[in-house]
């Protein structure tokens, strides 16, 4: 059995072994990392050795750590580390997935209301937990102005209640975490991806951000952008904050993780409606919100529609991808959602 793993901004990593009467057997690691000294490559492989099929990454990375403490004299990891030969292991195993195992479907209904987007964010991920769909992209279109909160959010401390409804905003809380999502039509590019766990399968979730926002610098680049991943979750470029990211993981075995980036974000109004504090900022190295906000459209020159072009023609490049469409009843399910949840005051202030 073989499986690899690249380590996102690192090196490859590569495993092959037997599974014999329900062991791991003749365990070899490789790859075009660094390690020193030569010896230690012995340890890696012989910390596998005889472990159970069924372990999980965090028993398998802490077999390779114990190893390599053992170890006479010290031993130097550069391009990965002991979680990334986990993986490895796992998805020669068949317990982790990679981007081709997978043909995403995707989704680019038009205009739906903003709480039938947070709604349809919730019924996709449960329907891939349930194995009724697959992984799906879907990226969002909705008239009326937005702000979509952070599921564990104060609505009284991140929105000025009073600005939203002066400028017809409507609030609404999502299912994931993170921070408020300022949305107008034609401002801003959302998209949702809902994944199986086993495509993130042994990461933690600071690495699953790495991992499934890596996609999005490809395309950014692609349309003159150049953008780093920079904190847990955002995606930046030498001018500023370009996009936030949020994840949500639900029993059955599905990922939910979406992306907001400002296009030609208004950074008064966004001012205006959403209260973000000192310190919110105190870490992004800037006493103004409206500095931290860099816009696509200012770096690219670009519509909106021809920078989503390019994301979704990225996209289909780099992973298989078919053209899909909402079913009834998934529509039908996220419409009871709105009347029953997401449209619900009570949800929307479950944190006052």
């Amino acid at each position: 059995m073989h499986g690899e793993y690249k380590v996102p901004g690192g090196k490859l990593v590569a495993v092959d072994l037997d599974v014999v009467d329900g062991f791991l057997r003749h365990v070899s690691v490789s790859g075009d990392f660094f390690l020193e000294p030569d010896e230690a490559l012995e340890v890696l492989s012989g910390a596998l050795e005889g472990l159970p099929v069924d372990a999980g990454p965090s028993v398998l990375a802490q077999s390779v750590t114990e190893a390599l403490q053992w170890f006479p004299g010290p031993v130097t990891m550069v391009g990965f580390d002991a979680r990334a030969v986990a993986i490895s292991v796992r998805r020669a195993l068949g317990y982790s997935t990679v981007w081709s195992d997978h043909t995403f479907e995707l989704l680019h209904p038009g205009p739906l209301p903003p709480a039938l987007h947070a709604a349809l964010d919730q019924v996709l991920t449960e329907e891939l937990a349930a194995g009724r769909r697959g992984p799906t992209l879907r990226f969002w279109e909705w008239v009326e102005p937005a702000v979509i909160i952070g599921s564990f959010q104060s609505l009284r401390n991140e929105v000025d209640l009073a600005a939203a409804q002066a400028y017809g905003i409507t609030v609404v809380r999502r299912i994931s975490g993170g921070g408020a999502m300022f949305m107008e039509a034609g401002n801003c590019i959302t998209f949702s991806m809902v994944v199986p766990a086993s495509l993130v399968d042994g990461m933690t979730f600071e690495e699953s951000y790495t991992f499934l926002n890596q996609w999005v610098l490809g395309a950014l680049a692609d349309v003159g952008v150049r953008a780093t991943l920079s904190g847990l979750n955002d995606i930046s470029s030498p001018a500023g904050k370009l996009a936030g990211s949020a994840q949500k993981r639900v029993v059955g075995g599905a990922v939910l993780h979406h992306v907001t980036m400002s296009y030609d974000i208004d950074a008064d109004k966004m001012l205006q409606v959403l209260r973000i504090g000192r310190e919110k900022l105190s870490d992004k190295g800037t006493a103004s919100a409206n500095k931290r906000v860099d816009p696509v459209r200012s770096q690219t020159q670009l519509p909106r529609e021809a920078v989503i072009d390019a994301f979704v023609a990225h996209f289909r490049r780099q992973y298989p991808t078919v053209d899909g469409a909402l079913r009834p009843e998934e529509l039908a399910r996220a419409g009871e959602l709105v009347e029953t949840k997401f449209g619900d005051p009570a949800w929307t202030a479950r944190v006052p």
